[in-house]
């Protein structure tokens, strides 16, 4: 059943604030009224059911009335996911690849990145500080959330300590489309100055397939070796996809 959701008139004039008459610059036209209308009944139907209530091209409306106040649009909300695929793959894009999309300028680009750095903290709020095994889904969560889109493999190492409470999440290092270096013995360095008792290792594939390749499989191997020498236990290393990861542990390749 959907209900009407009525705002204060202070809410109101904070969320109308950009298309409010008052606003308009000397010689600017006033937002037309039938952009005023959508843009309120968005809002509206985001309230009454959430992010889940609308399509991604609605959601980056949403996000895109903030950088742009005065003008529909919605074209450029299409344009963006057209290029770039989905929600996600927007937020995540490099503000060089945003900025060459028609109408996409720094107020647009910041906006973006704002909400993209905000997904991030949420998400890992939800892992850091917990143990592993009790978070795996959130912790997946925060790893596709974090490199899923990527557009260059990133390799990251989730540190953790005796009751396998995640006590740091550290990126190591960044390569390119289709390769990053990593050097066993700064991953275990870096551990043992943490105090880490576990670790667990991700990266991201870009082009989207998780499977790994032979010299992730000889890498996760040197690493586990060198672990096993200083008493440090190799949890998983997940490779994340698109749309999917893969972990190691569970294809039998630890």
């Amino acid at each position: 059943m959907t209900r009407a959701v009525h705002f204060s008139d202070s809410q109101a004039a904070l969320f109308d604030r950009d298309e409010a008459p008052e606003t308009a610059l000397p010689g600017q036209e006033r937002l037309p009224s039938y952009i005023r209308d959508h843009r309120a009944r968005l809002r509206e139907r985001f309230m009454v059911g959430g992010a889940d209530a609308l399509p991604d091209y609605e959601m980056l409306e949403l996000v895109l009335f903030r950088a742009i106040p005065r003008r529909d649009i919605k074209p450029l909300a299409r344009a963006l996911l057209e290029r770039f695929g989905d929600f996600n793959g927007v937020l995540s894009a490099p503000p060089p690849r945003l900025a060459e999309v028609a109408g996409v300028g720094d107020a647009v680009v910041t906006e973006l990145k704002i909400v993209e750095a905000a997904a991030h903290r949420l998400a890992r709020s939800k892992v850091l500080r917990r143990p592993v095994v009790s978070s795996w889904d959130a912790l997946l969560q925060y790893c596709q959330t974090a490199m899923a889109h990527a557009d260059i493999e990133q390799f990251r190492i989730l540190f953790l300590d005796r009751k396998n409470v995640l006590i740091a999440d550290e990126a190591q290092a960044r390569g390119t489309v289709d390769h990053v270096p990593v050097y066993p013995r700064e991953v275990i360095k870096r551990a043992l100055e943490l105090n880490a008792s576990a670790i667990i290792l991700v990266h991201n594939h870009p082009s989207g397939d998780p499977t790994p390749s032979a010299a992730d499989i000889d890498m996760t191997q040197q690493i586990q070796m060198a672990a096993d020498t200083m008493g440090i236990t190799l949890h998983d290393h997940l490779v994340i996809g698109k749309s999917r990861e893969l972990s190691f542990r569970a294809e039998g390749l630890l």
